[in-house]
């Protein structure tokens, strides 16, 4: 059976998470504080970690900071509404995903599948020259996108934000990852470029760019491709 720590300070948030995941099969290890999140990791060796952000002896980043420089496990935030800021921090700092407080156990157990994805596929030796995510297919030595079998023709722009997305399909990307990944270092912001380009794309991949399927918007915090 496959450990996953719980880094929650509310019981009733803990307890919860215990039944959802106990009744997928899981072995539940719980902590109510930084020190007992990074030993409790170190101990079990879990599959995925799920960290909320405001813990009694400090913030949840803290764990992100101790484990990150030696571990790629899974880590997914739990989040209160309305925090987009802390969304942003612990994804940029090596968190893969974050649900916003209150969620139920479908959206929970499909979370993990995409983290538990997305680690399989950051393993392999090579990435893959061509990315599949539901109806859109990127080949990367062609340069060619296509949606359902018919050809998209996207910009030098549209193609590496699409790229970047597809090769971590179901994971939020942050405004800084994407600006990052697509533009390099820079010191100028291009945060509204991003979104100006983005709508650009999702009028070329979507069938309705003002109710998008595939490319969505997490709100204050970045992107994600829907890969269900």
């Amino acid at each position: 059976m496959s450990s996953v720590v719980v880094i929650e300070d509310d019981p009733h948030v803990r307890r919860f998470l215990r039944t959802a995941l106990t009744g997928h099969g899981h072995v539940v290890h719980e902590a109510t504080t930084v020190a007992e999140g990074i030993a409790a990791i170190e101990e079990h060796d879990p599959i995925v970690v799920l960290l909320d952000l405001g813990l009694p002896d400090g913030d949840g980043l803290g764990v992100l900071r101790a484990i990150r420089p030696d571990s790629s496990v899974p880590v997914i935030v739990l989040s209160a509404r309305g925090h987009e800021g802390d969304k942003v921090a612990a994804l940029d700092s090596g968190a893969d995903d974050y649900l916003t407080k209150p969620f139920g156990t479908g959206e929970l157990m499909a979370r993990i599948r995409v983290a538990l994805r997305h680690a399989a596929a950051a393993g392999g030796s090579e990435p893959a020259e061509i990315l599949e995510v539901g109806p859109i297919r990127v080949d990367q030595p062609r340069h060619e996108v296509t949606l359902s079998g018919e050809v998209v023709h996207l910009t030098p722009i549209e193609f590496k934000i699409l790229v970047e997305l597809a090769r971590q399909p179901g994971r939020v990307l942050t405004h800084r990852h994407l600006v990052r990944a697509v533009w390099g270092a820079t010191p100028v912001d291009q945060s509204h470029t991003l979104r100006v380009h983005v709508a650009a794309l999702r009028r070329k991949i979507e069938r309705d760019s003002a109710r998008p399927q595939y490319l969505v918007t997490e709100a204050g915090v970045g992107y994600r491709l829907r890969d269900d």
